[in-house]
Formats: C-alpha cells, sequence, structure tokens
C-alpha cells in the first residue's frame, strides 16, 4: 500500500510540472499594415533618435551574462497629429546592423504607441545593442519618443530597468 501511494504522489508530480514554452521570434506589429504614403513636398520635420538596448548584461563577471527580454515603445507624443516612422533598426554591440524592420514608412496615430519585442533567448544584439529610428512629424508637434523595459526573472529573482531615447538629429 505504501508503495502505490509513493507510485501516486510521483505520477501526480510529474505531471503537474510545467511544460517548457516553444520560443519563437514573434513579432506583434504587422508592420506592412501600418505603411504611409508620404510626398517629398509634405512640409514635416525630421528627426533622428538613438537609444540603446541590452539583450544580455554582465553577471558576477565579465565570462558570465544574463539575457534579458526587452519591450522596445515607438510613441506618438502629440494628441493632435499623426507622425511617421521613416526606418527603425537594430544594430548589434559592433554596430552591425541586426534588423531593419520595415521598408516603408508607418505611421502612428495621436497618443499610439506600437512595440517591439525581443525575446530574452534572442542574443544577437549583446551586451550593448542599439536602435535608430528615423522619423517626421508636422510643424511644432512633440517629438515621438522611444523607450525600452528590460526585465528577466529567474526563481524568486527578477530585474528590470529601463531607457529612454535621445535625439542625434
Amino acid at each position: 500500500m505504501k508503495y502505490q501511494f509513493l507510485v501516486l504522489v510521483f505520477v501526480s508530480l510529474l505531471f503537474s510540472c510545467e511544460t517548457e514554452v516553444k520560443k519563437e521570434k514573434i513579432d506583434p506589429v504587422d508592420w506592412s499594415a501600418r505603411t504611409a504614403e508620404m510626398n517629398d513636398s509634405d512640409s514635416l520635420e525630421y528627426g533622428k533618435s538613438y537609444l540603446s538596448i541590452y539583450s544580455q548584461i554582465y553577471s558576477v563577471s565579465a565570462l558570465k551574462t544574463q539575457n534579458l527580454a526587452a519591450m522596445v515603445s515607438l510613441r506618438n507624443t502629440s494628441d493632435t497629429e499623426s507622425i511617421f516612422i521613416l526606418s527603425t533598426k537594430y544594430y548589434d554591440t559592433r554596430g552591425e546592423l541586426v534588423k531593419s524592420y520595415f521598408d516603408n514608412p508607418i505611421y502612428l496615430n495621436p497618443l499610439e504607441t506600437v512595440e517591439i519585442l525581443i525575446n530574452e533567448v534572442d542574443v544577437s544584439g549583446g551586451t550593448g545593442s542599439n536602435f535608430i529610428f528615423e522619423w517626421r512629424s508636422p510643424q511644432n508637434v512633440s517629438e515621438p519618443l522611444f523607450e525600452a523595459i528590460m526585465t528577466s526573472t529567474k526563481g524568486q529573482q527578477g530585474i528590470s530597468f529601463t531607457t529612454q531615447s535621445v535625439r542625434i538629429q
């Protein structure tokens, strides 16, 4: 009877364990549905912004790293006008292009936010990855905000921090 009880407990524990979720690269935004038509004659202000991202951080020493998930937000801070994002490019620690997110300009409606997700298992950017955003907006409209939240949890411990973009042009 004792043996049967132990087998029942073991089987219950075996089936109650969580299964590992399949880790895929999922892009939450359909960029092609956001394509914007723009004319060269439009009197829009041009800007370029830089955002630092951390796909990994050093832990304990330079020999050990911890992977991080990152959520990059592209935010239209205007409550009245749409803005246009011309390009969104992701670079690795060495400054080499990892990914360009769309080929044609996209739009963001007033106060709209779209996100780019970089999965925790995607370490292609390394410890010093970067984004460069090129954008256009109507004159006298607040410029867009690009920011990131990096997170990781292991057991009962977690780490999270944010970065914000700076305008470079």
